[in-house]
């Protein structure tokens, strides 16, 4: 194994776990069907409640910022799975005694999931503004650049949790660990600033609470702004900091 890093074997990853998903037709069916459908169904639960004049509905609301949520989490439960399954199944142990880098391997797995994301980002801002009538005051494209940024995020921890997990079992176990505390402390069930001192400074090193933010921006916003840039930016740097330790922290065989 070596330690460089090869654009020609991070791409030959990509290729294989790309072809992987090609075949798996129930786990494309998770990313790309079940956040639309989750969609449907807080369209359906909130669609008749009264709107006070001059203000979005609560669907308009909640819902964009779902967009942001929904691929987080659907990519953080898939991919540390698929990791572990890799170990499991002693598919790691082989790929890491060839040249293959464990960057490589992992920058394959992020390519690859990133890919998937970008095509249920679309799908479901499609499905959500055509089919549910989500009204967004920003440009479309800037929603499904931070879904998609979103979701490389999810994958990334998806793959550092499964750097810790024995089983699949664990790693499912990770989600409400890594994902519930974000989701309650990113500002959408309670706003950040009616929070306690110390749940504000706890989300404040959250990044979904930028994704949320971000998402936020452009519903308020007619153009992109500084604010939404800079809360990608910080999104993307942590998903790129995963990847990292993720690589650090990956270990050839569970147990």
């Amino acid at each position: 194994m070596t330690t460089a890093l090869s654009p020609r074997l991070t791409a030959a990853t990509t290729g294989r776990v790309l072809r992987q998903l090609r075949h798996d037709h129930r786990t494309v069916g998770m990313m790309v069907v079940l956040p639309s459908l989750l969609l449907g169904l807080l369209y359906l639960l909130w669609r008749d409640l009264p709107t006070f004049p001059g203000q979005p509905s609560t669907f308009d609301r909640v819902g964009l910022t779902m967009l942001g949520v929904f691929p987080f989490v659907v990519m953080f439960l898939v991919t540390s799975i698929a990791m572990l399954r890799e170990r499991t199944t002693g598919t790691l142990e082989r790929l890491l005694t060839t040249p293959l880098a464990r960057l490589d391997l992992l920058l394959g797995y992020g390519t690859a999931f990133g890919l998937a994301a970008a095509v249920q980002a679309v799908v479901t801002v499609t499905v959500a503004t055509g089919l549910y009538g989500l009204d967004v005051a920003g440009p479309l494209w800037t929603v499904v650049v931070i879904a998609v940024v979103d979701a490389v995020l999810g994958v990334a921890l998806g793959l550092l949790a499964s750097a810790f997990a024995r089983s699949e079992f664990q790693a499912v176990q990770f989600m409400p660990v890594v994902v519930l505390p974000q989701f309650f402390l990113c500002g959408l069930l309670v706003p950040r600033e009616q929070m306690a001192g110390w749940l504000q400074a706890v989300s404040d090193v959250l990044p979904l609470t930028y994704a949320v933010d971000a998402l936020q921006e452009v519903g308020r916003s007619p153009e992109p702004t500084g604010t939404m840039w800079v809360d990608v930016a910080v999104v993307g740097g942590v998903a790129v900091l995963a990847l990292a330790l993720a690589a650090a922290t990956l270990r050839r065989r569970s147990g």
